[in-house]
């Protein structure tokens, strides 16, 4: 049985954000075969096409990271009605420069948390853009604008809502099958 290898991009720097929460419960509804690495966004400079031909060491490190990767999960708040800056910024700096972009090929999945009745739908419509110009291939359904309520997480960490679980579940079952139909083609 092959192993597959997914990097885990959380769009929030926000230590106690509840989408990194989000994204350390919902790896732990994956199968045995899948290995899920956060990748750190959070030490990159601003892009800046200027460094192109001499990408800081974070830059490097992210890059062949993703490269290292079967597929990735992206993890995002809204902030102002789209994506935040920060994952702007992790898409921009390993996309280039052009032609070298770490992204293309990636089977994506994307889901986000928020205490907002439409969770993070917008964000995810601003980010899926980007991620089909980048030519990842973005898991389309279910879509997961997962509302932040009591009861979502338990102590553990867990999902702790069993209809949040069950749908949740469903959501990684998918991603898991998107992620084995694409990355085999790479």
């Amino acid at each position: 049985m092959r192993d597959y290898q997914v990097g885990v991009v959380v769009g929030s720097l926000r230590r106690h954000s509840f989408n990194r929460k989000l994204a350390a419960a919902i790896v732990k509804l994956g199968p045995p075969e899948f290995s899920f690495r956060p990748l750190q966004i959070n030490d990159l400079p601003l892009y800046n096409q200027d460094d192109d031909d001499n990408p800081a060491e974070p830059v490097k490190r992210l890059k062949a990271e993703i490269l290292a990767s079967d597929g990735i999960l992206f993890v995002t708040p809204e902030y102002n009605r789209s994506m935040p800056g920060v994952l702007k910024n992790a898409l921009d700096h390993a996309s280039r420069p052009y032609g070298q972009s770490a992204w293309a090929g990636k089977p994506a999945g994307v889901v986000g948390a928020s205490p907002g009745s439409i969770g993070t739908a917008i964000a995810q419509q601003h980010l899926r853009n980007s991620l089909a110009y980048l030519d990842m291939p973005a898991l389309g359904q279910p879509e997961a604008f997962v509302q932040v309520k009591e009861g979502l997480f338990d102590d553990a960490g867990n999902i702790g809502n069993e209809d949040s679980r069950k749908f949740l579940q469903n959501w990684m079952d998918r991603y898991v099958a998107w992620v084995k139909k694409h990355a085999d083609k790479q």
